[in-house]
């Protein structure tokens, strides 16, 4: 574990929100543990071990009953922690893998019969290495055939530069953390409002309306977020998803109390009628499609 990584929260709180059952924390990781699947060599952080046992372990505490776990950068292209996760979850969990263009057509069925239903590219140069545009484009090729969508992870800034790729995608694309606006710039600055317009003009964009504790200057419980969040729930109820992100890769000053962001869901997603799309009908209709067993 790097010296100065943040372990996830010990002793979360329980959330005074209970989620609708059935709901879906649709953004989380599975770290190792590192005996059994080891960080890749590549990686540019090591963390603590966070493996399946106690993220189902909070998802039950939080009141959830699936997840979407993510490949974690640590992990690089090697999905065995990913996958084990989502074999042990009785279906209960599906996955978004991490690939490269020499991945076959067998070992993308085999990670589809596990429960993966999309692939995720990290453009922030300080987590991991930019993908080739062009290869971003074969991997989405190649992966659209089994109806998975392509996650992005990037800073609102880069949108201008990125967003001709994205939209060139022949699959949906699945914006991680609202594409990390800049708070400090408010929700009418031309920045968000472009993130907002892309969302307008392309129906096959979806947002995680996630992590508050990496985008707040504000702390917990993060209410400077809330606006950005709220525009994007009200604006496109069916395209939206919400995750905790345990156990919180990369933060720096504070350690998340999962409890506090459960909380934080009513603040913009103000009706039952949104907080069930949030939480349930959208992401059921991504990942599991017409299994609702």
């Amino acid at each position: 574990m790097d010296a100065d990584w943040l372990p996830f929260h010990p002793n979360p709180s329980k959330p005074a929100y209970r989620p609708p059952a059935g709901a879906v924390d649709a953004h989380c990781h599975v770290f190792g543990p590192q005996a059994s699947f080891p960080y890749a060599p590549e990686r540019k952080y090591t963390p603590c071990d966070a493996g399946k046992d106690q993220l189902f372990a909070l998802r039950d505490f939080l009141g959830f009953s699936r997840n979407v776990v993510v490949q974690a950068t640590c992990h690089g292209k090697d999905n065995r922690a990913l996958v084990d996760a989502l074999k042990a979850s009785n279906g209960l969990a599906r996955g978004v893998a991490t690939v490269g263009e020499e991945i076959t057509e067998t070992e993308l069925q085999a990670l589809h019969d596990a429960g993966v239903r999309g692939v995720r590219f990290n453009f922030l140069k300080r987590l991991a290495d930019f993908t080739p545009h062009d290869v971003l484009q074969r991997i989405a090729a190649k992966v659209a055939p089994f109806g998975w969508h392509v996650v992005v992870y990037f800073e609102a800034p880069d949108l201008a530069e990125l967003q001709p790729l994205f939209t060139s995608l022949p699959t949906r694309v699945v914006v991680d953390h609202m594409g990390r606006p800049d708070v400090a710039l408010g929700v009418e600055h031309p920045q968000f409002q472009r993130f907002l317009q892309w969302m307008s003009e392309d129906p096959d964009v979806w947002s995680k309306v996630s992590c508050p504790e990496r985008l707040s200057l504000a702390g917990p419980p993060y209410d400077d977020v809330v606006p950005f969040q709220r525009a994007i729930v009200d604006c496109f109820p069916d395209r939206v998803l919400w995750g905790t992100d345990w156990p919180h890769p990369n933060l720096k000053g504070h350690m998340a109390d999962d409890g506090v962001l459960t909380d934080q869901i009513p603040k913009f997603a103000t009706t039952e009628a949104a907080r069930r799309k949030l939480l349930i009908d959208n992401p059921m209709a991504l990942y599991w499609g017409d299994d609702r067993g």
